[in-house]
């Protein structure tokens, strides 16, 4: 697999490129969107490795010079040196686009290189366990704050601390709690993907959140103060007189925590929306007809 293609990027893209082409097409291709869909889970089993690998500055490092045969750089560098040492012309190329280029005088496949690094036929390669891929719900409230859990893979019990402000679509790595290895090599790896659900009252933009608050008409003209709901609780907030119906109102660090850095967090916008009084009096409607001018 290429994965520059399977995200969509270029091979020069950036770390933030790659979370941003990651994040679109993990919400795009997500099982939850697409039951029983299996082209799509495919897909997203794809962009989740293509995430993984790209993301981390040493793996597509590995990636980027020996393409899907990257778990084995350190065994292929190993081999190289010994090939070199035993004068067996190693020409120092690498992998593109999955190809493996560099041999001189003859052609060798895997086998033969991983050979030669351990002693011939008689030994055995060690291959690194398959990666296990796993998901994990949270409403946007549990996501708000540090939650440990305890989660069951493969018979085995794992102890989860999840920090708060995960993201939806979001993946952590879980050294060590995947597959077994193959012939004394390491397990692999445990990814876990958060899906943060809506929230009735809040809406989520990054590390901000967003509310309607209906405001009563007398308020608006007349000014006063109003309750409204945040993350942690309610707070009061100060409405000046002749607040006009749309009008947002910025509270500085009440909104989302932000992700592993403990005490910051971002706003909550409030959006007032007039609420207009009903069933009035008939001393209302004079009163409404006198501010008309009729």
């Amino acid at each position: 697999m290429d994965y520059y293609k399977i995200l969509g990027v270029e091979r020069t893209a950036s770390t933030d490129d790659i979370k941003k082409a990651y994040r679109r097409l993990a919400r795009k291709y997500h099982p939850d969107l697409n039951p029983h869909n299996k082209e799509a889970e495919q897909r997203f089993k794809e962009i989740n490795e293509a995430n993984e690998v790209l993301s981390d500055a040493g793996s597509r490092t590995k990636y980027d010079k020996y393409g899907d045969q990257w778990k084995h750089a350190d065994q292929i560098e190993e081999a190289r040196r010994q090939q070199e040492a035993a004068g067996g012309g190693y020409a120092g190329g690498g992998f593109e686009g999955g190809s493996f280029e560099g041999f001189t005088g003859q052609e060798q496949d895997m086998r033969d290189i991983f050979g030669s690094m351990f002693g011939g036929s008689g030994s055995r390669v060690r291959y690194r366990g398959q990666d296990y891929q796993a998901e994990l719900q949270l409403g946007l409230r549990e996501a708000a704050v540090t939650e440990k859990r305890v989660l069951t893979v493969n018979g085995k019990q794992i102890r989860l601390t999840i920090p708060a402000g995960v993201d939806n679509g979001q993946t952590i790595r879980i050294k060590g709690h995947g597959g077994p290895g193959m012939n004394g090599g390491p397990a692999g790896d445990l990814l876990i993907t958060f899906l943060v659900g809506e929230d009735p009252v809040f809406k989520r933009d990054g590390i901000n959140l967003h509310q309607t608050v209906e405001l009563p008409l007398y308020t608006a003209m007349l000014g006063g103060e109003l309750t409204v709901p945040a993350l942690d609780g309610h707070v009061k907030v100060t409405v000046k007189p002749e607040t006009a119906n749309g009008t947002v109102v910025r509270l500085k660090g009440k909104g989302f925590p932000v992700y592993k850095q403990e005490g910051k967090f971002g706003d909550l916008l409030i959006t007032y929306a007039v609420k207009l009084p009903v069933h009035l009096t008939d001393k209302q409607r004079e009163l409404f007809k006198q501010l008309a001018g009729t």
